[in-house]
């Protein structure tokens, strides 16, 4: 495995010589904690739905952000981040500046590209749930790994996969599945909404 070189810069300042403060946010589902802020990278935790972590900064042009969850340093995808403000609970990405979360800066190596067919469409705000899968489902899916999909953004329960990811058949279910930025997914085929990760 090629080694990632990570280089973080705090580019905005509140004013000269005042270092900005983290930013408290909550997970609003179930959030890959990633080794670094691409798909491609290796998923080292699970943030769990309403889960706090401490906002350290997000990249400028992204919606990755780097996070401490119960003491690990990691990388969220920032669309699936909520903060408490004075007009209620705000997705973090689309109120960074209000809120004055650090920008960052990352070195992209080449382990971090992934070649994305398409991206996945984020969670509606409506979405109740994962459904609770058979056990059969999620051994079969796990006993017939597949080559995984790259997209851009994270996938998540209640996200949209684009028609460029191949759905597979799971025997004696009504779902599909696939394997998307290097998690198996369970999907229900006709909308493509992911239902279930398998972990």
């Amino acid at each position: 495995m090629k080694k990632r070189l990570l280089s973080l810069t705090l580019v905005s300042t509140i004013g000269a010589g005042a270092a900005l403060a983290d930013v408290d946010a909550t997970a609003v589902t179930d959030l890959n904690l990633r080794a670094g802020p691409s798909p491609a990278q290796p998923v080292i935790d699970v943030i769990p739905n309403a889960g706090a972590v401490s906002i350290q900064g997000c990249i400028e042009a992204s919606s990755w952000c780097e996070v401490s969850y119960n003491g690990t340093q990691g990388w969220a995808y920032g669309d699936y981040l909520a903060a408490s403000t004075d007009a209620g609970s705000v997705r973090v990405i689309e109120n960074r500046s209000a809120m004055n979360v650090p920008t960052v800066t990352y070195e992209y190596s080449e382990a971090d590209t992934v070649d994305a067919g398409g991206t996945i469409t984020p969670l509606a705000d409506s979405y109740v749930g994962p459904i609770d899968p058979v056990q059969s489902e999620v051994v079969y899916v796990r006993d017939n790994p597949m080559d995984p999909y790259y997209l851009d953004g994270e996938v998540v329960t209640g996200a949209t996969l684009p028609e460029v990811v191949d759905l597979r058949t799971v025997p004696d279910s009504e779902y599909r599945y696939a394997y998307v930025n290097g998690v198996p997914v369970l999907v229900e085929p006709a909308e493509r909404r992911v239902v279930y990760i398998v972990r």
